[in-house]
C-alpha cells in the first residue's frame, strides 16, 4: 500500500507553518518575540518563557524507549481526540469520502467525522459485541477512507478479536485506526507489534486512563513513519506545551507506579463485578477488559438520576445501539465502590 496515494491533494501541496522552534531549540534565542526574563511560574524546570519543541523529539524518544520502538513512528497529540481529527483531515475529502465505525463505540469518531463533513457508515457489533465480518460488505470496507475500531471497546469494555481487526486491515484500501485507550487493563492483546508490517494501521493510545493524567490532555499514536510525517506537517506548531511534555516524561520514568495503580484498579474491578452480580435486579454484567463495567438493569435512566441525586455519577448508555437499559460505571477506590453499591441497592 502506498500511503501517499490516500492523502488529500491539498494536504500534499500544503506548505506547513514554519515555527521559530522548528530548527533551533537552544542557544541565544532572539527570534520568536519571547519574554527573555523567564516565566512568572516558579518551581518548574522547563523554561516556560520559550516555545516548546514543535517536533517533541525528546518526548517522542522517551515514549519510544518505553515502547521499544523508534521515535519516528510516534506522534503526540492533545489527547487522542486531536489525533482522530488530524487523521480525518489528512485522508478524507469533506463531502466526498466516507468513514466506517462499529457500534456501539466511542462517540468522538462520529463527532469528528461530522465536523469534517465526512459520511459515516455504521455497522453493528454482534450480540457478543464482536465484529461480525459476514455483516460487513467488502464494498463498504473498500469505500471507507478511514475505519475506526476501539479495543478494548468503549462503552462495552471487551477486547475485539485481533483476527477480525487484522482481516479488516488486509481488506481495506484506507486507514484503519485502532484505539487502544484501555489496553493497560487487559492481558497483552495489543497489536502494536503488528504495526511494523501493516502500513495502513494506526494505533492510538492515551495517558488519560492507566497513567492517571486525564487532566493533562495528552495522547499518542504509533504508525508508519510516512504517516507520522503527514501528522507532523499539519498539526498546530506548538500543540504540546512544555508543562505537558515534562509531566509525561516524568510519569514514564515512574512507570512502576502506573503498573501498581493498574493492579489496584483490576482488584477493585473484580470487587465491583462480584457485587453487581450478587444483585438480582441486575440482569447482566458484561465481561470487561477495561477500567469500567457495563451492566443492564431495568429503569436504567431513573436509577442513574437517583444516584446522581446522591452525588454518585455514572453514565447511562441506553441511547446507543444494542445497549438498552445499560449503565456504565468506572472503577473507583474501595470506599467509592462500596458507597456506589450501597446507594445502588437503595435506589433499586
Amino acid at each position: 500500500m502506498n500511503l501517499n496515494d490516500l492523502v488529500r491533494e491539498n494536504i500534499k501541496k500544503l506548505k506547513p507553518y514554519s515555527s521559530a522552534r522548528g530548527k533551533f531549540t537552544k542557544g541565544i534565542l532572539m527570534d520568536a518575540n519571547e519574554n527573555p526574563f523567564s516565566s512568572v511560574v516558579e518551581n518548574i524546570s522547563a523554561n516556560l518563557n520559550r516555545y516548546p519543541d514543535p517536533n517533541q523529539i525528546e518526548l517522542r524518544k522517551v515514549i519510544g524507549k518505553y515502547l521499544g520502538m523508534e521515535y519516528q513512528k510516534i506522534f503526540v497529540g492533545v489527547g487522542s481526540d486531536e489525533i482522530i481529527d488530524l487523521l480525518i483531515r489528512i485522508f478524507c475529502k469533506p463531502g466526498i469520502d466516507e468513514a466506517l465505525i462499529f457500534e456501539p463505540t466511542y462517540g468522538m469518531y462520529k463527532v469528528a467525522c461530522d465536523i469534517n463533513d465526512i459520511k459515516i457508515n455504521s455497522v453493528l457489533l454482534n450480540d457478543d459485541y464482536q465484529i461480525d465480518l459476514s455483516a460487513v460488505s467488502r464494498e463498504i470496507i473498500n469505500r471507507s477512507k478511514i475505519i475506526f475500531l476501539c479495543s478494548p471497546n468503549n462503552p462495552t469494555g471487551n477486547t475485539l478479536s485481533a483476527q477480525s481487526i487484522l482481516s479488516i486491515c488486509e481488506n481495506s484500501n484506507g486507514i484503519v485506526v485502532l484505539d487502544e485507550a484501555y489496553i493497560d487493563f487487559c492481558d497483552d492483546q495489543s497489536l502494536i507489534k503488528k504495526n511494523e508490517s501493516i502500513p495502513n494501521l494506526v494505533i492510538i493510545r492515551t495517558f488519560s486512563k492507566a497513567w492517571g493524567l486525564a487532566g493533562v490532555r495528552c495522547g499518542y499514536c504509533i504508525a508508519d513513519r510516512e504517516l507520522i510525517d503527514w501528522l507532523l506537517k499539519i498539526k498546530a506548531p506548538y500543540n504540546i506545551n512544555k508543562l505537558t511534555e515534562q509531566t509525561i516524561i516524568n510519569s514514564i520514568k515512574n512507570a512502576d507506579q502506573k503498573d501498581e495503580n493498574v493492579k489496584r484498579i483490576l482488584s477493585e474491578r473484580e470487587f465491583l463485578i462480584a457485587e453487581l452480580k450478587s444483585l438480582k435486579e441486575v440482569q447482566k454484567v458484561f465481561p470487561t477488559d477495561s477500567n469500567f463495567i457495563l451492566f443492564r438493569i431495568n429503569n436504567a435512566f431513573s436509577i442513574k438520576n437517583k444516584l446522581a441525586d446522591k452525588g454518585i455519577i455514572i453514565r447511562d448508555r441506553s441511547n446507543q445501539p444494542l445497549l438498552e437499559n445499560c449503565l456504565r460505571v468506572s472503577v473507583g477506590t474501595r470506599e467509592e465502590n462500596k458507597l456506589f453499591i450501597t446507594e445502588l441497592k437503595k435506589v433499586i
